[in-house]
């Protein structure tokens, strides 16, 4: 996909996450699941879907997602696939068709706006999967660590149930405005994160960033102040760089680590639809 498409895609999203998304996403996508039965790949990808949002409405973190994209063949898989079960010709057939084709750009939308449904039922930002969990936590290795800005607390939630030593904390400003911010997953403390880096300061080695506001330089100030510690903590920011999430400045000034360590760590945080988010070692 070129540049300029990816762009104008990526605008397309920001601008339906003003229109809210309800359960209707979910029922719709059992709809189609039925209707599309005879087709092994969008089974698939609406199965993925279906079984994450499960674990999460259960208060569990869910698997890793494939990417949720119809195969560019998709056509010819339907075509294919009415012509194993009608004669070419058959009314039936062709009818079959049309009503199966026409409903692939609204599936086609469904499937990326998972996302969308995940911020505004469970107010999940960066997707937390189980997998991811387990390689964040090895790379902690029981080391403690500071979680600022942490909306609802995915990501501590799933390390404390690994054992690991968290101070998460989160302004809460939000939740004012916000349905999803009055179900906190776990506990968060009032904290701002400047002010959660200047309480926690000495006490731990890493401080995790995930998904911090697009264009906020409150991401610049948590850099600058980390630098200006005796004892930086190592920051672990996840987001879009450039992209989806984060200032530019902060992208500008942020001196990435690009090693191994960096490499496990997404490798089980892989994108699933437009928004290429990864999780960065930053000092």
């Amino acid at each position: 996909m070129n540049p300029k498409k990816l762009k104008k895609l990526k605008k397309q999203l920001k601008t339906r996450r003003s229109t809210p998304i309800t359960n209707e996403y979910i029922n719709r996508l059992e709809r189609y699941r039925e209707l599309f039965k005879d087709n092994s790949s969008i089974v698939f990808l609406i199965n993925q879907i279906l079984e994450s949002d499960r674990l999460i409405r259960q208060n569990l973190l869910p698997q890793q997602l494939p990417l949720l994209e119809l195969p560019e063949d998709i056509q010819d898989q339907i075509f294919n696939n009415i012509q194993s079960i009608y004669p070419m010709g058959d009314p039936r057939g062709d009818q079959l068709w049309e009503q199966l084709t026409t409903e692939l750009p609204k599936l086609d939308k469904l499937l990326r706006s998972y996302r969308d449904y995940l911020e505004e039922s469970y107010g999940m930002w960066a997707y937390i999967s189980a997998p991811f969990i387990n390689d964040l936590a090895r790379f902690l290795s029981h080391k403690p660590v500071l979680e600022i800005m942490a909306g609802n607390g995915y990501i501590s939630r799933g390390l404390r149930a690994k054992g690991q030593t968290v101070f998460t904390t989160d302004s809460l400003d939000w939740t004012k405005e916000n349905e999803t911010g009055r179900h906190l997953v776990t506990e968060v403390e009032k904290l701002d994160a400047l002010s959660a880096i200047e309480k926690y300061q000495g006490q731990v080695e890493f401080v995790i960033m995930s998904w911090s506001p697009d264009g906020v330089p409150i991401d610049v100030e948590v850099l600058e102040k980390l630098r200006s510690l005796p004892k930086q903590p190592l920051l672990i920011c996840i987001g879009e760089k450039n992209g989806a999430t984060n200032s530019h400045a902060f992208w500008q000034k942020a001196e990435l680590i690009d090693d191994e360590r960096t490499k496990q760590l997404n490798s089980h945080y892989q994108p699933f639809d437009l928004i290429h988010d990864q999780v960065y070692l930053v000092k």
